[in-house]
């Protein structure tokens, strides 16, 4: 039972980026996509780096030359309200002021989203 956990697991971990359900990665992505000022959601931390547990939380700095605090409001809003089981810790890569931080996501950081220019200007709000 144990190799039909570790393949379960395994297979989880290959179908789903940085440990997330394909619906939950949809999700995150459509919030995204509804905000013009968002160029690139950045995941870091221990779903970038592998290593995170059932219970990490996901840890994304949003890139956007016009990205102001009240757009991180508004999508700390919408992502609170699609119910995810997991907390997510959300800032502005442009007002991180913690060298060792940018640091960390500019080694380990990977794109969880990534605007393409067809969607340049586009908005569903």
């Amino acid at each position: 039972m144990i190799g039909l956990e570790a393949a379960a697991a395994q297979r989880i971990k290959a179908d789903a980026p940085f440990g997330l359900s394909a619906r939950a990665f949809a999700l995150l992505c459509g919030v995204f996509s509804n905000y013009p000022a968002v160029d690139r959601a950045i995941v870091y931390g221990s779903r970038a780096k592998g290593n995170y547990r059932n219970g990490s939380d996901i840890d994304i700095a949003l890139e956007g030359c016009s990205l102001t605090f009240d757009d991180l409001l508004r999508i700390e809003t919408a992502l609170d309200d699609l119910m995810l089981p997991w907390s997510i810790d959300l800032s502005l890569l442009s007002c991180i002021d913690n060298p060792a931080l940018l640091d960390h996501i500019a080694r380990v950081g990977k794109p969880l989203w990534v605007r393409e220019e067809k969607d340049a200007g586009k908005s569903h709000l």
